[in-house]
């Protein structure tokens, strides 16, 4: 069962949200990775994210560009850590930053560097070992492995 969502608002994210995939890959994490567009396919978006919890899914990582939408209509939908990573669409990403930082108090998405999906692999490893002490034991190994 899937841990992890990656989801990406289009095919033309896949390049900067596969990066997530790798570093769970990785970790022998098991995530989907799927394009649902918070503007496109709102339908199959809110279907697919309120059906995720029964599916295993503990966290979302999700990728947008532009007007940065789809973490936060995600984070509209459930109650599981949504982690956005802001893409360089335009304005070297600056205007994606900002649309997932500044979401409504009560609506929480951590939010990422540019183009960081590693990052939110990371992150949401991070909140997996959590709950789970095999992969607290290889984050915890991954970590010492950085500083030495």
């Amino acid at each position: 069962m899937p841990k992890v969502a990656i989801l990406m608002g289009s095919k033309s994210d896949s390049p900067a949200m596969e990066k997530a995939a790798g570093v769970l890959d990785d970790f022998s994490i098991e995530y989907d990775l799927e394009v649902i567009s918070a503007h496109r396919t709102p339908e199959k978006m809110v279907e697919f994210v309120r059906g995720a919890a029964e599916r295993g899914v503990r966290v979302f990582i999700c990728g947008a560009g532009l007007s940065a939408a789809l973490p936060g209509a995600v984070a509209a939908h459930t109650d599981l850590p949504v982690i956005g990573v802001p893409l360089d669409a335009a304005l070297d990403g600056l205007d994606s930053l900002l649309s997932i930082a500044q979401m409504p108090p009560g609506v929480p998405v951590a939010c990422v560097g540019v183009n960081n999906a590693r990052n939110a692999a990371y992150l949401a490893i991070s909140i997996l070992a959590l709950h789970d002490e095999a992969i607290a034991e290889s984050w915890a190994a991954f970590r010492e492995q950085q500083r030495s």
